[in-house]
């Protein structure tokens, strides 16, 4: 777990500021770049339901897949034009999104109770994520081919590690396309607040997008130090705040602690957008610590809500409608619109040419817009507090 999101954090949140410095793109490609990766996740289920449950061990497809992957790590760090970059960044994530799944499954598989004894271990994922930012910022390899090299090495080396993983054979389970995509859970919206949710939850990810492509490229351009290893905060905020979820759907209930959720991202992008040199640094520290509320106060509620909502029977595929809409179509729109923005704000202050304050009012605004839209159309009977 631990490799395999350091594999993952060692080049995405730095891959911005590669391109806009090393291969001198528009922001509008940094966009493109990113959505790959939603691309990918919307068709990471649809190979992982109808190929790899049914016909092979996951621990071999794990192998053969970070095997490939690192193989595409490695010519992604050769190229030399945007075109050839996208189309290996393309390949690498529908290699590296099921592995995802891959993994959890794995773990599952060996776990009696997966709801004590999952969390103990996913964790190390988060500590990965942190190790690659500490690792790339202290090196200062953000603008450097290496975040590549290194996240090929890391890929190769987790092969190999998986040879080794207990054995997990296919369940050999025909399932149809429309359970993989969650279709069976469509039920959910003939009750007109699990659509209001749906839809805000898709267009939250407009920000989130925003954050992924553009954060360090904005720290990097402002003159913020070490920030790939500075953005790890987000991170240990994120594991920070997921301990305290219980106690807040006890204190103020799902619909306000999803509320939060929106609002702080908000009050995240006004930060960066007035944040003006280090004498604002404050400003943005809390806007990289505020991704613990952020994430887990509107994402992991959001699974909670879901879990709650849906029948039993078609549970597993409202959790799935909810990804494919967020990581996938949501993260998709999100990616270009981002780029777009950013692009259309290019103008002849800093080093990198961006009026930085205009690129996140935009995200800012749509974070407001969409909370006070929830809070009017949002009506929803009280749901319980998860237990720990």
């Amino acid at each position: 777990m631990l490799l395999e999101y350091f594999v993952w954090g060692a080049w995405y949140v730095t891959m911005g500021t590669y391109l806009l410095n090393s291969l001198d793109v528009g922001a509008a490609q940094v966009g493109s770049a990113y959505a790959n990766l939603s691309i990918a996740a919307i068709l990471s289920p649809i190979f992982i339901g109808l190929i790899a449950d049914r016909f092979f061990s996951a621990q071999k497809v794990l192998a053969t897949l970070h095997v490939l992957g690192g193989i595409s790590l490695y010519l992604i760090s050769l190229a030399d034009n945007f075109q050839d970059f996208w189309w290996l960044i393309l390949l690498y994530t529908l290699l590296y999104m099921p592995t995802i799944s891959l993994v959890n499954s794995i773990s599952f598989s060996q776990m009696d109770e997966p709801d004590k004894e999952f969390p103990l271990i996913r964790v190390f994922g988060t500590l990965g994520w942190i190790i690659a930012g500490l690792w790339v910022g202290f090196m200062e390899w953000e603008t450097s081919h290496l975040t590549f090299q290194i996240a090929a090495a890391c890929s190769i080396a987790l092969a190999v590690l998986c040879l080794f993983l207990p054995n997990t054979p296919p369940n050999g389970q025909k399932k149809s396309l429309a359970s993989i995509l969650g279709l069976d859970a469509l039920v959910l919206f003939r009750d007109r607040s699990f659509i209001v949710f749906f839809l805000s939850s898709i267009i939250i990810c407009i920000p989130l997008a925003f954050y992924y492509s553009f954060a360090n490229p904005f720290l990097n351009d402002i003159g913020f130090e070490n920030a790939a290893g500075k953005m790890t905060l987000g991170q240990v905020s994120e594991f920070l705040f997921l301990l305290l979820m219980p106690f807040a759907f006890r204190k103020f209930g799902l619909k306000k602690v999803m509320l939060v959720g929106m609002l702080a991202w908000a009050v995240r992008y006004l930060m960066f957008a007035f944040a003006d040199g280090s004498e604002n640094n404050w400003m943005l520290y809390t806007a990289i610590v505020l991704h613990g509320i952020c994430y887990d106060f509107f994402f992991v509620s959001g699974q909670i809500y879901i879990d709650k909502k849906a029948e039993k029977s078609f549970r597993n595929a409202a959790q799935g409608l909810i990804t494919f809409a967020t990581y996938g179509v949501g993260m998709l729109i999100g990616s270009y619109v981002s780029g777009w923005v950013t692009q259309r704000f290019t103008v002849a202050v800093g080093p990198a040419g961006y009026d930085w304050q205009s690129i996140w009012m935009v995200p800012a605004t749509i974070a407001l817009v969409t909370a006070v839209l929830f809070i009017l159309l949002f009506k929803e009977k009280t749901v319980d507090a998860p237990t720990q």
